[in-house]
């Protein structure tokens, strides 16, 4: 198994947005960077572990917990020209964009950024790195078990 963390904006797709999904889970679709598609494609596997972010608020940090419930596959989107995320070059014999189902486990306390920040166990965490656009990341299981003390705390 291996654990992630999933940034959304909450005005976009919040985690009770996920809690109020039929069976609590949902595409991530609309992913639109090669190193975050290709952690879905080619790393993430059904029953790893993620942080849901929210970003881009007030109050940015790590909002619940969620698992990979469906491998890889096509993201719809990309074939849909009345979405914001239609891709013309993409079509279904060679699409060029995936999304995992993700499912909610459990929503969290909000642990946010400071407080992320305020632990030297997590200084190589990379949301925490300068510069870090990534709406997907890996997180190790040191960080993993470090930040379930946290929630838990």
């Amino acid at each position: 198994m291996r654990y992630w963390l999933m940034k959304s904006e909450p005005d976009v797709f919040g985690i009770d947005d996920l809690a109020r999904r039929p069976k609590k889970t949902e595409p991530w679709n609309g992913v639109r960077n090669y190193q975050a598609r290709n952690f879905m494609r080619d790393d993430m596997k059904r029953g790893d572990l993620v942080l849901f972010y929210h970003s881009s608020c007030p109050q940015p940090g790590i909002a619940g917990i969620a698992k990979v419930s469906r491998n890889a596959y096509p993201d719809e989107t990309q074939f849909d020209s009345g979405s914001e995320y239609f891709d013309p070059k993409a079509t279904r014999e060679n699409p060029r964009w995936v999304n995992v189902d993700v499912t909610l486990v459990r929503k969290t306390r909000l642990v946010d950024i400071q407080e992320l920040r305020s632990h030297p166990e997590l200084a190589s965490m990379q949301i925490l790195k300068r510069g870090n656009r990534l709406s997907i990341t890996p997180v190790s299981p040191a960080e993993w078990a470090f930040v379930m003390s946290l929630i838990e705390a």
